[in-house]
């Protein structure tokens, strides 16, 4: 049995190095700005109220992780997330009952995921054109549904969950989200399903022959995106106590940045939810700090699709220049040893 010979130190100082370390130290750069300030910023109290106000982003940022690390993408969760809010909207405002509207909406979201993934696994189309496809249909969809209107009718149940805490100063969302988080991390890292999403995304056609079932692997991987977004958007429509045609537009862009800022490959195969979650908690302060600083929402907005460049960018940039430092090693050493003999 072979022993790792790398002491405790040198390995908490080589994920320093890494980079879920460099989110580390920027994540505590914006938090000690943040706090000087505003002098409550760190407390409780703050910090989840912070967490709510993005919280239905990171929980599908969470089920984006397995997306991308499995090789896909999956535009369409913000639409969906505003087509599931609008059903269950609509159905409770037509008189049907709040538990059938809700889950309807659910199903919805099972639907147009298993929609989704069809197109991906059985055709064999891309899942960015089939996803674009269903950004721009699902929130059609959501106008012919609500129109131009805004739909305040929900279920009040639903509306409590939403909007009181559940256990102590947290929330049924902010709950949901640490769940997942927690479950997604076991699965991810320790179960086979994860193994088999990192080998997919990988070379998907390693894996086929490989005999790994590719094609239900990806198809979970979207169902379970598709249920995710739709109750992402029940929680957001119940935080808010009203849903629009608008509601959740533009949310791809933040979800997309933390997963990629995270460290997750946008070509499959490599990442995890650590760097996702210290890049959630990078974008909740940044956001809250650019809005302490009085910056408009459009200068947020860019500064978040800077870094989602950055994040895409940054990594390939360091993995060409590991790649030559090593090609350059090798031929010196293969100098030195021809010069020697």
């Amino acid at each position: 049995m072979v022993h790792s010979t790398i002491s405790l130190p040198q390995r908490f100082l080589n994920w320093l190095r890494s980079w879920e370390g460099l989110l580390l130290g920027l994540f505590l750069v914006v938090l000690t700005i943040n706090s000087a300030l505003v002098p409550a910023y760190l407390s409780v109290s703050n910090q989840v109220n912070l967490f709510i106000l993005f919280i239905e982003k990171s929980i599908i940022a969470l089920m984006m992780t397995f997306i991308i690390i499995n090789g896909e993408i999956d535009l369409s969760v913000a639409s969906l997330m505003g087509l599931s809010a609008g059903t269950m909207a609509r159905l409770f405002e037509l008189g049907a009952p709040s538990g059938l509207a809700v889950a309807a909406a659910l199903c919805l979201g099972l639907i147009c995921g298993a929609f989704n993934g069809f197109w991906v696994t059985v055709v064999g189309l891309p899942s960015l054109v089939v996803t674009l496809a269903g950004l721009i249909a699902y929130r059609g969809l959501v106008w012919v549904l609500v129109e131009d209107r805004s739909i305040t009718t929900l279920p009040a149940w639903l509306c409590e969950l939403g909007q009181k805490p559940l256990i102590g100063p947290f929330p049924l969302a902010l709950l949901l989200f640490f769940g997942f988080a927690i479950i997604g991390y076991i699965i991810l890292q320790y179960s086979g399903f994860g193994r088999l999403v990192y080998v997919i995304g990988i070379n998907r056609d390693v894996a086929r022959y490989s005999g790994v079932n590719v094609r239900r692997v990806k198809m979970i991987l979207f169902i379970a995106s598709g249920f995710i977004a739709s109750l992402a958007g029940l929680l957001y429509a119940a935080r808010l106590g009203a849903m629009r045609s608008s509601t959740a537009e533009g949310f791809e862009l933040d979800i997309i940045t933390m997963v990629l800022l995270g460290g997750v490959s946008i070509f499959g195969g490599s990442g995890s939810l650590r760097g996702v979650f210290l890049s959630i908690l990078i974008i909740l302060n940044l956001r809250n700090g650019m809005g302490l600083a009085y910056l408009s929402a459009n200068v947020q907005t860019g500064v978040i699709g800077l870094l989602l460049i950055l994040s895409v960018l940054v990594p390939n940039l360091v993995s060409s220049l590991r790649a030559r430092m090593v090609r350059h090693r090798e031929l010196t050493r293969a100098l030195e040893m021809a010069e020697s003999s």
